[in-house]
């Protein structure tokens, strides 16, 4: 089967379709544009714009939006990132032409009402609230503010108070105006309608948007020097994240780090963290590792919660496991079982649909390409011990950690 057909309208949206043998479809715009494009009386826009878009257009009202997908037993959602904007839905093949009009007068055509916007408003500051009553999350934020302050990239998502507070119709439509342009925008879909079909209704409903040069500028993130810093909160447990910058979407070890962190606390409940924190001690209920890679920079973050009377147990192995991968290659058997167990969840990962689909659009806006399974499985395989050292000689270093603790 061909892995995927892509397609260019004159005014440089890209459209781009994966045919698999499904009853159900997913197809949504991926916009690149996000929290870090925001200026600086903005904060929170990005994803504030996300949420306005089921909120009226030229033709339709909120109620209109909600029930178009709906009533056909379909699903419509959305999110926004440091970097991207993604409005999508899961559907019935044969509503294939309902939701891709339906998604493109939501992304082209949203009117950004007043009277909606001041609702819409007070909805995210009450989301707020909620969040900053989850210290498991809110943390990740707050570290993220720490490893890039005083940057685009380090402020949260959801914005604060005051700056929602000063949102209106035309600082909405500013915001899209800059962003939401043909040129700076996928449309991805999956599932088995026949691209022609896909490429007649975008010629249809939006080959007569304007091409507008982008206006984006991303500043990268300048050095700063690592930090600890503690934060006393009404927390039962310390919650704690150590970690420090890493590689990019377009660096060529982007995916050795993804493997190194796979072994050092992945999903896998045999990662080195689980295994030490959890396992052998039982001093956490949840240990972890990520790795986030942006267009110019990447953060890698180890996370856990413990009883307070743990925090300082749990860090010193946190800091043996960073050590142990910079001072001990990997054997050749352990190299391969690393190996096997990251392409097997890959595997199983893209057998979820709207994960092969959001993995799509994003994967196309970014590099303008979509790897088969096997074209990724080889690059895994080539990756060597001694390039897997090199990287955590480079990444975990200790002197280049920053630490965040909620105490």
């Amino acid at each position: 089967m061909i892995n995927y057909y892509s397609h260019t309208l004159s005014n440089g949206l890209r459209i781009v379709h994966k045919p698999i043998e499904s009853n159900v479809s997913y197809c949504g715009f991926i916009v690149n544009g996000g929290t870090r494009d925001e200026l600086s009386d903005e904060h929170g826009m990005a994803h504030f714009v996300e949420h306005m878009l089921f909120k009226g257009t030229k033709k339709r009202r909120s109620h209109h939006i909600i029930n178009r997908m709906d009533s056909v037993g379909g699903e419509l959602n959305a999110y926004t990132n440091k970097e991207e904007t993604v409005v999508y839905s899961v559907f019935l093949e044969q509503h294939f032409a309902r939701a891709f009009e339906l998604l493109a007068d939501m992304t082209f055509n949203s009117e950004f009402p007043q009277y909606e916007i001041d609702k819409e408003v007070e909805v995210i500051i009450d989301e707020i609230h909620s969040y900053e009553d989850s210290p498991s999350e809110l943390i990740f934020d707050e570290f993220e503010n720490l490893v890039f302050s005083n940057s685009q990239i380090g402020h949260n998502i959801l914005g604060n108070p005051e700056s929602l507070s000063s949102f209106d119709t035309c600082k909405a439509k500013s915001f899209v105006d800059r962003f939401y342009v043909p040129s700076n925008m996928v449309f991805f879909s999956l599932g088995r309608t026949n691209f022609k079909k896909i490429v007649y209704y975008a010629e249809k409903y939006l080959s007569e948007l304007t091409p507008i040069a982008e206006q984006k500028q991303r500043i990268q993130p300048t050095f700063i020097q690592p930090v600890k810093e503690k934060i006393q909160k009404d927390t039962t447990q310390t919650h704690a994240l150590i970690g420090c910058r890493s590689y990019s979407l377009y660096d060529p070890n982007r995916r050795a780090l993804s493997l190194l962190n796979n072994i050092l606390g992945g999903p896998g409940m045999n990662s080195r963290l689980n295994i030490s924190l959890r396992e052998k001690r039982g001093y956490v209920y949840t240990v972890d590792s990520t790795v986030t890679a942006y267009t110019d920079v990447g953060i890698l973050s180890i996370y856990f919660g413990c009883d307070k009377r743990n925090a300082d147990k749990c860090i010193d192995l946190v800091y043996k496991e960073l050590k142990r991968l910079r001072n001990e290659p990997l054997t050749t058997s352990q190299l391969s079982i690393a190996k096997k167990q990251m392409i097997g969840q890959i595997g199983v990962m893209n057998d979820n649909h709207e994960n092969l689909a959001l993995s799509l659009g994003k994967s196309y806006l970014h590099y303008n390409d979509f790897n088969t399974l096997e074209e990724i499985f080889a690059k895994i395989e080539s990756i060597t011990a001694a390039q897997l050292q090199t990287i955590a000689n480079e990444i975990f270093d200790e002197n280049k950690m920053f630490s965040l603790l909620y105490n």
